[in-house]
């Protein structure tokens, strides 16, 4: 994406990026209403879907750490979701429960051999073929070193051997799903709206800071009679995204999928049917791979936590499945 000022004429939306990186962007939002720009915060928070570990199948773990906590654990690494349109929600695929087009298998197996602690990190997390494209799936190595973060700790002899699947979802469904790890949204940072009534001991002026954003707008005449009309324009978002998906891409997935959620809205209060919601909206497709929860009133598919049956588990019995949303069905809620 090219990080100059995108800008529309005055009547319209204009954009102007103030801080650009690999990881985080900064811009401001001109010319939209309130209610359209937390809408744009609140789909980015919670609507853009990614790729994360939802399924795991236990075939040993000699670790100090229970099965459970190290499923919650890879649950958590983030993965790459570049291009992940070309991957299905499980909710949307004819297969059982997880098959190359809606999911990515990883496997990560370690035993320490040695007497010094052995560390096993997110490098060792070993993607499987087939998968939808070349990308998603693949763990997000930010550091120097190249080991990503530390899933656990082996003495001699432990071991852990886990099947990881990962699938698409979003993160109204799991937070392990978010895009972001922080969403910054400020508006009037004078507060010459009196949005907000600030708390105070003595002075607000002193104990309350002044935002930096407080320097894109003029400060307000103590003198000027308050305007009970005034309707804010102007609105300062920053976000960060967590390595899975550039946050450029966050921000151009969270204004289609706002756009899908408003196609819809017209295409039910137009009364047609569901022959045309592939409908082109803006030159946008409005429902094709877009985002959704899942659907009211409709069994989303958890069991039990233990299933029976697979390779034996370090515990005896059977291998235990840990993971799967309602976008995976089974196991437990990682």
């Amino acid at each position: 994406m090219d990080y100059e000022n995108m800008e529309m004429d005055e009547v319209g939306p204009r954009v102007t990026v103030r801080e650009a990186a690999s990881s985080h962007v900064d811009f401001t939002l001109n010319n939209v209403s309130l209610a359209f720009a937390n809408s744009l915060r609140r789909v980015i928070l919670s609507e853009v879907p990614t790729m994360a570990i939802d399924l795991v199948e236990v075939n040993a773990n000699t670790s100090v750490l229970p099965d459970e906590f190290i499923a919650h654990r890879l649950g958590l690494v983030p993965l790459n979701s570049k291009q992940i349109e070309d991957v299905l929600f499980t909710r949307d695929c004819d297969c059982d429960q997880y098959c190359e087009h809606c999911s990515v298998t990883l496997s990560l197996k370690a035993k320490c051999t040695g007497d010094d602690i052995m560390k096993v990190y997110a490098r060792d997390l070993v993607v499987g073929e087939p998968r939808p494209n070349e990308w998603v799936g693949k763990p997000v190595i930010t550091d120097g070193e190249g080991l990503g973060v530390v899933i656990c700790k082996l003495r001699k002899n432990q071991e852990i051997d886990f099947k990881c699947i990962a699938k698409k979802g979003i993160a109204k469904e799991h937070a392990k799903w978010a895009p972001t790890s922080a969403v910054g949204f400020e508006y009037d940072p004078w507060n010459k709206l009196r949005h907000l009534d600030y708390w105070y001991e003595n002075n607000a002026k002193d104990e309350w800071p002044q935002s930096k954003n407080a320097e894109w707008e003029e400060q307000p005449q103590e003198d000027l009679p308050f305007d009970y009309n005034a309707q804010p324009s102007q609105f300062y978002i920053s976000l960060e995204s967590v390595g899975n998906l550039e946050p450029d891409s966050v921000v151009q997935q969270g204004i289609k999928i706002l756009q899908q959620k408003l196609a819809a809205v017209v295409q039910e209060l137009a009364g047609g049917d569901d022959s045309n919601r592939n409908g082109d909206m803006n030159g946008v497709d409005s429902f094709a791979d877009g985002a959704r929860t899942p659907d009211a009133g409709v069994d989303q598919g958890f069991t039990t936590p233990y299933v029976n049956g697979g390779a034996t588990s370090a515990w005896g019995g059977g291998a235990t499945p840990y993971g799967a949303t309602p976008y995976g069905q089974g196991g437990w809620s990682n």
